[in-house]
């Protein structure tokens, strides 16, 4: 009960900033719309809807860590936490109190990605379903990952991590914008030991019904995501028990 009122007071916190709510929402719309539009007017197949979408809704998923990274950066940096760590919380309680307002908004976030596609030509069929369900890993990886940086950095560095490395880093080593076997080499075997390539093709195997071909990739995210999870409630708890918060 005591992680759910701090979740709920945490909720209230991201609605008081519907700016910031609906440019994460909107920015990767326009992104989406915009390739949509590209891929009408050239002659070879480059930014398929059924290719783009999951990969845009990855993508869209790194603002999430710029929310809950800055979230948890302030209120390091303010009596407010510094009132709760008198109360029996312990770290894992206050990192899942920051985790579960995200997570809701993650998947409506992903949802309206594909919401979207439809209108641009996506089909629609049940393995729309499976791959949200297949990006809720990579939604808790990318909530842990704004976790874990708001609990070493302060909210304007944590502005530069997530919001300009983060996003460049989902976007460019994902294989949303282009294919990866294009570049090939070393560049290629780099995107493959980190998560976000495995998490837009187990995506995208899961939005084509492949079934066999998600679990892969799926581990390569969960696996991620249970190691930042651990590695942010053991910084938390370094941070605000030196008195460094």
């Amino acid at each position: 009960m005591r992680t759910l009122f701090f979740a709920s007071r945490n909720t209230k916190e991201l609605i008081r900033d519907p700016l910031n709510l609906i440019f994460s929402i909107g920015f990767p719309l326009v992104l989406l719309l915009l390739l949509s539009a590209i891929q009408a007017n050239i002659p070879v197949s480059l930014f398929e809807i059924d290719q783009l979408t999951p990969g845009i809704a990855v993508f869209g998923l790194s603002f999430i860590s710029l929310f809950s990274g800055i979230l948890i950066a302030k209120d390091r940096t303010t009596s407010f936490l510094a009132r709760l760590l008198t109360s029996p919380l312990t770290s894992s309680d206050f990192i899942l109190g920051y985790t579960l307002p995200m997570l809701p908004l993650a998947v409506a976030q992903c949802a309206i990605c594909f919401l979207a596609a439809f209108l641009l030509g996506l089909s629609v069929s049940v393995h729309v379903l499976t791959a949200l369900m297949v990006l809720i890993p990579a939604a808790v990886l990318f909530i842990g990952i704004g976790l874990l940086a708001g609990s070493v950095f302060n909210d304007k560095q944590v502005g530069g991590i997530c919001g300009a490395l983060l996003t460049n880093l989902s976007a460019w080593l994902s294989g949303t914008w282009f294919d990866l076997n294009l570049v090939g080499g070393g560049f290629k075997a780099f995107a493959y030991m980190l998560p976000f390539v495995h998490a837009v093709e187990s995506s995208r195997a899961a939005l084509s019904g492949n079934y066999s071909d998600i679990f892969p990739h799926l581990w390569w995210v969960i696996g991620y995501a249970a190691v930042i999870f651990v590695a942010a409630v053991f910084v938390f708890s370094k941070k605000t028990h030196s008195g460094k918060g």
